[in-house]
């Protein structure tokens, strides 16, 4: 475990000397100034908390950063963190309040707020900064994933009979190769989950267990690869295709073939279609043939216009083709533009977008940083004297900077979602209402343990 007096930026470590004299608590929030969605999916603090806010701060932690930080070049507040080991036994004294973790909510709102308890430690609310407002990449990409599901629940409400047992399955994740640590697999491969099932990024799933309470957050299926289909060597393709059949064409099981090796259309037309056709049918499993290199849009559209000429389709209730026995995922050159532009060419073309499935790596979990959705945290109060006074930021050089200032909490009414003014006793809007942030942490204690179940439904609610 990371000493968590580290777990920041360096020049906060001098920020204890800055503040104004008489100075007892730091009021700070959390927003997204808006990007490239217009409301965020708010998810993964607590998993952020469970990780990396319950471990006490010890005096061997104290002992390292001296030593650590002096020899950077930074002051050390010795005398503040040996008191915080002493007076709180090493936990942090500070509120977080959050708006449950599920909810969408418009850009420019308030999703978090975080205020010191103790006037001693009026430093602290800054400088937890740096690990709290990491939730922006689960956030982003929960909203990401959130986006891309309204986008292909749109095109099964048109032109599929099952839209809710279809949906879960129809975005997976391919993205665990492509991110820059096990980490960030895990928190943002689980952020997905929120929104769909699928999954081929095991440290998603190991994360739902450790930190929402799912026993299961995600499924995948047997699948092949380049090097499983090619080590067969061009001339037993065939048999490589055979071979999948034989060992996972079960009744009522699914697999998936990378099929593009050598010539994508052949392979559909000739080894699926003509030479193995049979036994594909006889197998009672559906086969899933995955292109993986061309076109995105063009690709499937051909892939699918071959399925049907070999396989046959049915036409389903709602009058789109739904082909007999085999499917198609897209994996290669998939983002949320690709899969809209895939889905239209689909559904004009006569098939039910039930035939596609997409994969989706990089540009789930890694093609993406904190200003896609442009999030801050900033001070917006601060107690002097035991005088509240509000701060802002207002860049004559920026106004996408300008921040909020005063005591901040969130309302939910017939208009929606909104920040507003709140008290300093309770933090209670000021006109009345609820405070939709609610806490979740206080002095080292975790006080909301969601499980993914929980969040799940919240998402579903909101669409």
């Amino acid at each position: 475990m990371i000493n968590p007096i580290l777990n920041t930026d360096s020049y906060k470590t001098s920020h204890h000397l800055q503040y104004p004299s008489g100075a007892t608590r730091v009021f700070s929030y959390v927003e997204s100034r808006g990007g490239a969605h217009d409301a965020t999916l708010f998810f993964g603090l607590q998993a952020i908390l469970k990780s990396e806010f319950l471990t006490p701060v010890t005096t061997a932690h104290v002992d390292e950063a001296e030593e650590l930080l002096t020899a950077h070049g930074l002051p050390f507040n010795r005398v503040g963190w040996d008191l915080l080991v002493a007076r709180h036994g090493g936990r942090l004294p500070i509120e977080i309040r959050a708006v449950a973790e599920g909810s969408v909510i418009p850009t420019h709102n308030a999703m978090m707020t975080v205020v010191n308890n103790d006037p001693d430690f009026f430093w602290l609310t800054s400088y937890v900064e740096t690990a709290l407002l990491r939730v922006w990449y689960p956030v982003t990409v929960a909203t990401i994933s959130w986006s891309v599901r309204q986008a292909i629940k749109a095109a099964l409400e048109k032109t599929a009979d099952d839209v809710e047992g279809q949906l879960p399955f129809k975005l997976h994740d391919f993205g665990a190769r492509g991110v820059s640590s096990e980490a960030s697999a895990a928190l943002g491969g689980l952020a997905h989950l929120v929104s769909f099932q699928g999954s081929d990024t095991l440290s998603a799933i190991v994360a739902g267990r450790r930190f929402y309470g799912e026993p299961m957050a995600g499924f995948s299926i047997p699948a092949a690869e380049h090097s499983t289909i090619t080590s067969w060597g061009r001339e037993h393709e065939v048999d490589a295709y055979a071979n999948m059949i034989a060992r996972f064409g079960k009744p009522g099981a699914t697999y998936a073939v990378v099929s593009d090796s050598y010539d994508l259309y052949a392979a559909i037309e000739h080894l699926w279609g003509e030479t193995l056709r049979q036994q594909v049918i006889d197998s009672g499993a559906t086969l899933v043939v995955r292109p993986d290199s061309g076109d995105p849009v063009t690709v499937v559209a051909k892939t699918l216009a071959l399925l049907a000429e070999r396989f046959g389709t049915t036409l389903n209730g709602k009058g789109y083709k739904v082909l007999n026995t085999v499917r198609v995922i897209q994996g290669d050159g998939v983002n949320p533009e690709s899969i809209q532009a895939i889905l239209d060419r689909t559904i004009a073309d006569g098939f039910s977008a039930e035939n596609i499935a997409f994969g989706m790596g990089g540009a789930l979990l890694q093609k993406l940083d904190r200003d896609t959705q442009r999030f801050a945290y900033k001070a917006s109060a601060v107690e002097v004297d035991g005088v509240w006074r509000d701060v802002f930021k207002d860049p004559v050089t920026d106004a996408g900077k300008r921040s909020k200032r005063g005591l901040l909490g969130l309302t939910r009414g017939s208009d929606g979602w909104k920040t507003v003014a709140v008290d300093g006793a309770r933090f209670a809007p000021l006109d009345g209402g609820e405070n939709a942030l609610v806490p979740v942490f206080r002095d080292g204690e975790l006080l909301v343990d969601l499980t993914l179940a929980q969040v799940r439904a919240a998402a579903a609610a909101a669409g």
